[in-house]
């Protein structure tokens, strides 16, 4: 069985775009290269650590590098991330 989903009738994608919504607003100015890498990287956190501490997301997306801006925003965007996909049920979805 495969896990895809945190909620009945929404799976994996829409973490995907949970994580992606939430960095658009906090670092904007961050390449596609970079978003992508970010989000796969923020999605593996999340699955393995749903709250994880900043030092923890930092070590998480460690092995993105991004000459675009700093790590703060990103950083910042995970958590808000984080923080939503809390606030959701917690069932999950296996096929």
């Amino acid at each position: 069985m495969a896990r895809i989903g945190r909620k009945p009738g929404i799976v994996a994608a829409s973490v995907v775009g949970m994580i992606a919504a939430a960095l658009f607003p906090y670092a904007a100015d961050l390449t596609q290269a970079v978003i992508s890498g970010m989000i796969m990287s923020a999605k593996a956190l999340l699955e393995r650590n749903p709250n994880p501490t900043e030092e923890e997301i930092r070590w998480g997306i460690s092995g993105n590098l991004c000459r675009c801006t700093g790590y703060v925003k990103i950083v910042e965007a995970i958590q808000y991330a984080a923080a939503k996909l809390q606030a959701q049920p917690q069932e999950e979805v296996t096929v």
